[in-house]
């Protein structure tokens, strides 16, 4: 593309060979860079036929998939975008669409769902996607337009994400061009990405986890990232052989699910020539790191991520530097310290407090929110902090351990227990495949712990066994005081466990 712009979305899609592979998704032909570059100019040319300028908001809400990729890209270019949940139920929608004050949602041809319903019903742009019979993986059109070069600014915003809003209203993080290639070329240098790298991406393309670790990381190498129509671990392992890929991202609970499926799968596993594995969006229990390992033959790479810093903070290196299981690793792009959770003021080593960070991929603040912005952020050492909401501790080698997310350190009667720390002695139960520590409302400690655990196929445990069990490794106020046996623990959109309102999901408070 004409006009080089240092620190945005174009320039980090110019770094690909134009004849090598952007784009796959099973059953399609690939998308090369050069496709891919030349698709973006048509893309903004529709966008400024229907009334659309940089400035404006466009809701993306696609299935998972390449289009869902391309869609992200190519809008990214040429306005603001805001991927949604095409899941979402029509009153959710209402809201978001309401909070991103988008001027136009953009939807697949046939769709006539809640989308299309709340589009119209505000007076929104409808566009609808077209992909040509026989295309290439990602390949759409908008509509005949005269072709229009973007020539975004680093500093314009190019993607808007809302926060989970677990506990309160959702908090609209936007992030720049420059944030998000920052982050996505401090994935590559992590994970060491190259031109002949592939990502097999399961990771929703709503959320900043698939959107940068997998797509945008990958095409800012010259790699090639995979989309499937989404996670299913029973349709992995075929995804797997297609797809040949040298890595893949993905939320620990999909990593057990895939490993609950491996050993009906010999013939892939031995074909698998995975360089590493990532994990990211929620702790990794140790004992599936060293499953997944033993299973795939290659390093597992924990990172540390969230929204508001565009993905990415810390990371575990590649061999042969050490990795560390039940930590986050080093910092990875921004500068990450430890700050009292109390008061403006940075600790020193070794010392537990909450996490804190700065640097070019850490949002600028949340939109409309000076409230917010007045607690996540503050100064210190002649830098702007953004407080992560996670309380941790680095060791004497500079790792980082999280100990919990400060909301969710559970308080029994003025004693501090970390989830984290009871969920690592769980698992270590023989029958345990999964489990969540979570709080429950008590009348008179405030706070008391419990567990949702699930079983190893084929086992058997009790409630008393397995409070028995961690009352060998852990002090007597640790101990769940309930061990809830379920078929499926409640996950999120983007498969992460929610320990904020399990208990009164599971009928406990």
């Amino acid at each position: 593309m004409a006009g080089d712009t240092e620190g945005t979305i174009p320039d980090l899609l110019r770094r690909g060979s134009a004849e090598a592979p952007a784009i796959l998704a099973p059953g399609r032909p690939p998308l090369t860079f050069g496709g891919l570059r030349a698709m973006i100019p048509s893309v903004a040319g529709a966008l400024r036929a229907h009334g659309i300028d940089p400035e404006d908001r466009v809701a993306i809400v696609l299935p998972n998939g390449p289009e869902a990729a391309t869609a992200f890209l190519a809008l990214a270019c040429a306005a603001a975008t805001a991927p949604l949940n095409p899941a979402y139920r029509e009153e959710e929608l209402d809201f978001y669409l309401d909070d991103l004050k988008a001027k136009a949602v953009l939807v697949t041809a046939e769709e006539e769902g809640p989308a299309v319903t709340v589009a119209r019903r505000r007076g929104m742009r409808l566009l609808r996607l077209s992909v040509p019979e026989g295309a290439e993986a990602g390949r759409f059109g908008l509509g005949e337009a005269e072709p229009v070069e973007p020539a975004p600014r680093p500093e314009a915003t190019a993607l808007l994400l809302h926060t989970s809003g677990t506990t309160s209203r959702p908090k609209l993080v936007p992030l720049s061009h420059a944030n998000l290639v920052a982050s996505a070329r401090h994935i590559g240098a992590t994970l060491a990405l190259r031109p002949q790298d592939r990502c097999l991406n399961i990771m929703p393309l709503f959320h900043i986890h698939g959107l940068v670790a997998a797509v945008l990381a990958s095409l800012a190498a010259g790699g090639s990232v995979f989309c499937t129509p989404g996670f299913n671990a029973l349709r992995f392992f075929a995804w797997l052989e297609e797809a040949g890929p040298s890595w893949y991202t993905a939320v620990p609970t999909m990593h057990q699910a895939i490993l609950a499926r491996a050993e009906r799968n010999p013939e892939a596993l031995a074909r698998a020539e995975l360089r590493l594995i990532r994990s990211s969006s929620a702790s990794l229990p140790p004992q599936v790191m060293r499953a997944l390992e033993a299973t795939f033959r290659c390093p597992v790479i924990e990172s540390y991520g969230m929204t508001e810093a565009a993905h990415q903070m810390t990371s575990n290196p590649l061999p042969p530097a050490v990795r560390k299981p039940g930590s986050v690793g080093l910092p990875a792009g921004p500068l990450v310290r430890i700050a009292d959770p109390l008061a403006p003021v940075l600790r020193g080593p070794g010392e537990t407090g909450e996490v804190v960070i700065s640097g070019p991929n850490v949002t600028r603040g949340y939109e409309a929110n000076p409230e917010a912005n007045a607690k996540a952020f503050f100064e210190a050492e002649g830098r702007r902090w953004f407080r992560t909401g996670d309380e941790g501790v680095f060791d004497a080698e500079g790792y980082l351990r999280l100990t919990g997310r400060l909301k969710e350190i559970i308080n029994r009667g003025g004693e501090k227990v970390s989830p984290l720390e009871v969920d690592e002695v769980l698992m270590d139960h023989p029958a345990v495949a999964q489990c969540v520590t979570f709080a429950i409302p008590h009348e008179k400690l405030g706070e008391e712990v419990g567990a949702a655990v699930v079983l190893k196929e084929g086992a058997s445990a009790s409630e008393q066994e397995i409070r028995a069990f961690a009352a060998t490794r852990l002090a007597d106020f640790k101990v769940p005081r309930r061990v809830v046996i379920l078929p499926e623990i409640p996950k999120g959109a983007t498969g992460k466990l929610q320990r904020i309102g399990l208990a009164q999901r599971l009928g406990l408070a």
